[in-house]
């Protein structure tokens, strides 16, 4: 009779997985609160203590750490392996359905004592994980509950296969690796940190031919940016960057809007009552770049906007959903990747950057933090539409490389500059690709003008009103200069450079 120990502080599915394995023939030893909840669903158990012989002590901190346990564990089905067991009337155990106490659940608590972190620190769980995953040619480790429904389907069916057991051992391997992680990160201080990354696409390529490239990701399987491909061509490493620039920028609106990247670069980023207006305003501010770049929408792409896309040659588009017209117009073009997300989080809430021997790690920018001020500085006072023009720039020119200037009207722009080491250069390319748009626009910037010469460049093309941080020690030129052209300036106090 096949023999498994059940010891899992998460039950759910248990009962379930239980019931299947007893139906089968199996025996089942179980521990504590695991055993009383399958003898209160009337399965048949056998407890841990009365199977070794040993009590559980320590107020239940040493249950499974027995040789009886481990030896029916680590035992190899050899002559001489079955004849330890036998001498001392031990079994082989063939299965173990375990998981551990929560840990990184624990010390998430703002009110968690060390005290109370280090009894969840689980020892045997962890030692049941290892022994069945290192000897997994012969024993079948569980330890995560949803896969019970495919193991014990595997059992009916007449046992697991290599590749199954291989691949449970594997997650037994990384689920004990990031525990320890967790527990050393939480003891130091944070003096020690890791990066757990799974491979899941290896790509054709990087940014060019020569250079190999792989997809990684911090969860097993999870699809580009957690998301889902539709249809299209594979995804390459340029696509993958542009649609991960593309999407932060379109979430970062309430409203219905409309972000079309190219080569990292923001070309158009619009936001409206609907979202294929917010896409015609988008591709309005430079459809020159537009073609051949990708597109991101903070909202199902509907029928309408996707007629009006698929009129021009774009990469990739990734919504938080497409309806099913929208699928069958975009159907038409096979090679078009459709990318669908399952919410509009941008995640992790820290982002890493390779250096040479390291990485650098900083917060998400996700705005203006919550006690950020918009101060007035210029005798002019901005406009109701202004403010409302100024609000949706200064967001837009978050998305945009440094030195960052967007031109704007209403709520969406007519003209980006960015990428450039001299802030006046970028001010002058918004308005060459605003042209006579400029008119009557307003103007945001990432960051302070060290000389006015870019509040000079703003008003020869039209600008009326300005948002910049503020902070220059030339601060009193530029407000001086914005008075003498009748323009209206804004302060924020928040930078917002993005290298």
């Amino acid at each position: 009779m096949p023999k498994a120990i059940l010891s899992v502080h998460d039950k759910t599915g248990l009962v379930e997985f239980a019931r299947g394995l007893s139906a089968l023939g199996w025996d089942l030893l179980a521990s504590g609160g695991t055993a009383r909840m399958l003898r209160e669903s009337h399965i048949p158990v056998r407890d841990v203590a009365d199977y070794t012989g040993s009590p559980e002590v320590l107020g239940g901190r040493v249950k499974t750490l027995h040789p009886a346990i481990h030896s029916g564990l680590l035992a190899r089905p050899t002559a001489a392996d079955q004849a330890d067991l036998a001498d001392h009337g031990w079994d082989y155990i063939d299965l173990v359905a375990v998981n551990l106490y929560p840990f990184e659940a624990t010390i998430a608590r703002l009110d968690v004592t060390l005290a109370e972190a280090i009894e969840n620190i689980d020892i045997g769980g962890v030692t049941l994980i290892r022994a069945a995953a290192k000897n997994h040619e012969r024993v079948a480790l569980v330890c995560d509950p949803t896969d019970y429904p495919a193991v014990l389907q595997a059992l009916q069916a007449g046992g697991l296969s290599p590749e199954m057991r291989r691949t449970l051992a594997i997650k037994g391997f990384r689920q004990t690796a990031h525990y320890d992680a967790a527990i050393s990160a939480y003891l130091s201080e944070g003096a020690v940190e890791t990066l757990e990354l799974f491979p899941v696409q290896r790509l054709r390529y990087g940014e060019n031919p020569h250079q190999r490239a792989e997809l990684l990701a911090y969860q097993p399987g999870e699809g580009p940016l957690g998301g889902q491909v539709l249809q299209g061509k594979e995804l390459s490493y340029n696509n993958l960057l542009d649609l991960d620039a593309a999407w932060r920028a379109a979430v970062s609106f309430e409203r219905p809007s409309i972000a079309i990247v190219k080569h990292l670069s923001p070309c158009g980023i619009a936001s409206a009552d609907r979202l294929a207006d917010a896409y015609q305003a988008a591709l309005a501010s430079d459809p020159v770049s537009a073609f051949g770049g990708v597109i991101a929408a903070n909202q199902p792409v509907d029928e309408a906007t996707a007629i009006a896309i698929a009129e021009l040659f774009v990469e990739c588009v990734i919504a938080p959903g497409f309806s099913a017209t929208a699928l069958e117009i975009f159907s038409r073009k096979k090679n078009l990747r459709l990318v669908t997300m399952p919410d509009l989080k941008v995640e992790p809430v820290h982002e890493f950057r390779s250096i040479n021997r390291g990485l650098l790690r900083q917060a998400v920018d996700m705005g203006d933090p919550a006690d950020a001020e918009w101060k007035n500085v210029t005798r002019r006072e901005t406009t109701r539409a202004e403010l409302r023009a100024l609000r949706f720039a200064w967001k837009a020119c978050q998305h945009v490389k440094s030195n960052a200037i967007v031109f704007a009207i209403n709520e969406a722009t007519v003209g980006i500059g960015g990428g450039q080491p001299n802030r006046v250069d970028c001010v002058r390319i918004a308005a060459q690709r605003a042209g006579e748009r400029s008119i009557g626009a307003v103007m945001a910037s990432d960051a302070f003008f060290p000389f006015p010469d870019s509040v000079e460049e703003a008003a020869k093309a039209g600008i009326t009103a300005i948002v910049q941080p503020g902070g220059s020690v030339r601060d009193s030129e530029s407000i001086a200069l914005a008075d003498e052209h009748g323009m209206a300036m804004v302060f924020t106090g928040t930078r917002h450079f993005r290298h």
